[in-house]
């Protein structure tokens, strides 16, 4: 009896619709596997709009890199696809090649013909996260709050000279101590520390034969690197026991019935999922693509997502 009166309560479209769920959103951690490079995979997220600064700039265009944290930050007056293209070539790709692979939200200023051009000609795979879920670009997300922190602290009155301490900051971060990696993004990305004028007096050393210096680099290099792999790897290991504590992963299959969450232009007293929709295709075990009776086709996360139950 319990269990028909469990199942006839979930059956109820009302309440699936207008409920409000007090538990954790569903859906299990998928941790990103890191690179085994530098500027390998890169996040970019565009910041803003913000103060005009007395430059003109309005917004920052983000990119981090996914192994070594390193990070590049310009200001821009606008987040066009042209700006993003620009600063993307001028940037990371004419300085430190093409990367395999970018990772975006489904913004215009990212998801359009002129970064499919780009991404082509140089053979670079673009991903694109999943709506209303800034996890999958974590990395990128999680910097745009610390950057901000640290300008407020430095800004005048009027909020318009932001974009002058912008530089400084990034220096800051990408030579302190990276708490996923225990390495200073610099040091990962260039294989060396940054000189500045507090450094300490250099030490001599001389090899043996004059060619030992690139293999001393090389191999240098490669153990800071998978130090720093392993790092992360293990820091999304915890990341991961804390995310899924006392959380459920529903199974979607294909041809499942699904409430959408409506994020935009809903009223207060209006239903807070529509649907039903159907799971048409399956990019993870947490991200979906789901068909309405519209025949329109949306991305969707199982955190936005309650499945549809038949009496």
């Amino acid at each position: 009896m319990k269990a028909t009166i469990t199942s006839y309560i979930k059956s109820c479209d009302k309440c699936s619709q207008f409920n409000v769920d007090r538990h954790k959103p569903p859906g299990f951690l998928q941790p990103i596997q890191p690179p085994n490079e530098v500027f390998q995979v890169l996040g970019m997220d565009w910041w803003g709009p913000t103060t005009t600064s007395l430059s003109g700039n309005r917004y920052v265009l983000v990119i981090t890199d996914r192994l070594s944290g390193y990070v590049f930050a310009k200001a821009s007056p606008t987040n066009t696809a042209q700006d993003t293209a620009r600063i993307l070539m001028e940037e990371i790709i004419l300085v430190h090649g093409s990367p395999d692979t970018i990772i975006t939200d489904q913004g215009t200023h990212f998801k359009n013909e002129l970064l499919q051009a780009i991404s082509n000609l140089t053979g670079c795979k673009h991903i694109f996260s999943t709506p209303y879920h800034p996890q999958t670009n974590g990395q990128t997300e999680r910097w745009n709050s610390t950057f901000v922190t640290q300008i407020a602290k430095y800004c005048n009155t009027d909020l318009n000279n932001w974009d002058t301490f912008l530089p400084s900051i990034v220096y800051a971060y990408n030579n302190g101590i990276h708490s996923s990696t225990g390495i200073s993004p610099y040091q990962l990305a260039f294989g060396r520390r940054q000189r500045h004028p507090f450094n300490p007096p250099a030490t001599t050393f001389v090899f043996s034969k004059p060619h030992d210096y690139w293999t001393q680099v090389i191999q240098y290099r490669n153990a800071a690197l998978k130090q720093a792999k392993q790092h992360i790897i293990h820091q999304q290991e915890q990341s991961k026991i804390r995310f899924d504590k006392n959380r459920t992963h529903p199974n979607f299959v294909l041809g499942d019935l699904v409430w959408m969450k409506i994020f935009v232009g809903r009223h207060k007293l209006e239903a807070r999922y529509t649907g039903p929709a159907r799971i048409i295709r399956i990019l993870s075990p947490v991200s979906f693509i789901v068909e309405d009776e519209h025949l329109q086709q949306f991305q969707v996360h199982s955190n936005n997502i309650r499945r549809v139950y038949s009496r």
